[in-house]
């Protein structure tokens, strides 16, 4: 597979898609620096014409939905743009439109603070502004995990905040040339994730989730039986912190279709797991305690930030991701920025 890029001519460049309708005509639309492997990443179906009656979208959407799905899973990401959206509820129809079984964010492990507009649809991470969320596959560092995201651009940012989209089984077989080693070790061993979550939310970060609303207890002794349940060790520290231990987690997937994915949550530890309760760098190990280097870590890091494709959104845009195939993130923005997600639960 190659890497090369989408000459910079094609960025108004449009085909007729096969995906079009007479009800609801759409083009394949080319955008700068996308990336060619096997297929296009990401693949853009944009909508000719904005102002056309919703309910041809939803038509559409229903006849093309499985398509679309297929095409996701192989290509990774799928942006939708100038289609009829504008807030929340349309968003949570167009999710479903795909017959998708929603992964609520209140059931997840996550540790970032977000707030929900509707049961399906939430806030991305309310970290501020000026926190880089770095490369990761969503709840990776945790035994339960979304199979796709959908993430619905309501007001997009007055300077940065794209979102980083990286290829994951792209970078697995980078990183099987440069770090065998390391990736048999992941792939040998597993990996751990350790940090310390506060007792109320702590805004400032991006792992700022407090213990009670992750766990959903609302007390020690029921947290405590939920790490159990879930093999996690735990410590209870000052200030009523928590600090927990995952069991061994795979940090490499090998998809239905034989691709190896490098499947997990170390580039955003590594790097931006760092509050006045963390260290990034000391929140990651293998699956038997012993260490990752900085030096592999420093190598992983800079194969995805060169396979990396930065969405920047455009208000309406909706963006599905397949949680196995692609990491995503979120550069620093200025001004308000609105990104809503949804999960979908695992098959």
């Amino acid at each position: 597979m190659t890497n090369s890029m989408v000459p910079e001519e094609s960025l108004v460049k449009k085909s007729r898609s096969s995906l079009s309708t007479v009800d609801f005509a759409v083009t394949e639309l080319a955008l700068l620096k996308q990336q060619l492997h096997a297929d296009i990443f990401p693949l853009v179906i944009e909508a000719e014409d904005r102002s056309v009656d919703p309910g041809s979208m939803y038509d559409w959407l229903e006849e093309k939905c499985q398509i679309i799905l297929k095409q996701s899973a192989r290509s990774g990401v799928v942006l939708f743009r100038g289609f009829p959206l504008e807030s929340d509820t349309d968003f949570d129809k167009f999710i479903d439109g795909f017959k998708l079984k929603s992964f609520t964010y209140s059931d997840s492990l996550s540790n970032a603070v977000r707030r929900n507009r509707t049961a399906k649809v939430f806030t991305a991470n309310e970290a501020p502004p000026s926190v880089s969320i770095y490369l990761h596959h969503e709840m990776a560092q945790t035994p339960v995990f979304p199979s796709r995201l959908f993430f619905f651009c309501e007001t997009a940012p007055e300077t940065g905040g794209a979102t980083p989209l990286c290829r994951s089984d792209i970078l697995f077989q980078q990183l099987k040339l440069v770090v065998p080693e390391f990736l048999n070790s992941c792939l040998r061993l597993g990996v751990r994730y350790s940090n310390i979550m506060p007792s109320i939310e702590d805004l400032e970060s991006g792992q700022g989730r407090s213990w009670g609303s992750t766990l959903g207890a609302e007390s020690k002794t029921e947290a405590e039986a939920k790490l159990l349940v879930l093999g996690y060790q735990w410590q209870w520290l000052a200030g009523d912190n928590l600090q927990v231990t995952t069991p061994v987690l795979p940090a490499v997937r090998e998809l239905g279709d034989g691709r190896m994915v490098f499947f997990n949550q170390l580039v955003a530890a590594f790097r931006g797991w760092s509050d006045k309760r963390n260290q990034g760098e000391k929140s990651i190990y293998f699956g038997d305690g012993s260490d990752i280097s900085e030096e592999d870590m420093a190598v992983t890091i800079e194969l995805s930030d060169r396979l990396t494709f930065d969405l920047e959104w455009q208000t309406g845009d909706v963006a599905l991701v397949d949680n196995f195939v692609v990491m995503h993130g979120r550069r620093p923005y200025e001004g308000r920025r609105s990104i809503l997600a949804s999960l979908v639960a695992a098959d």
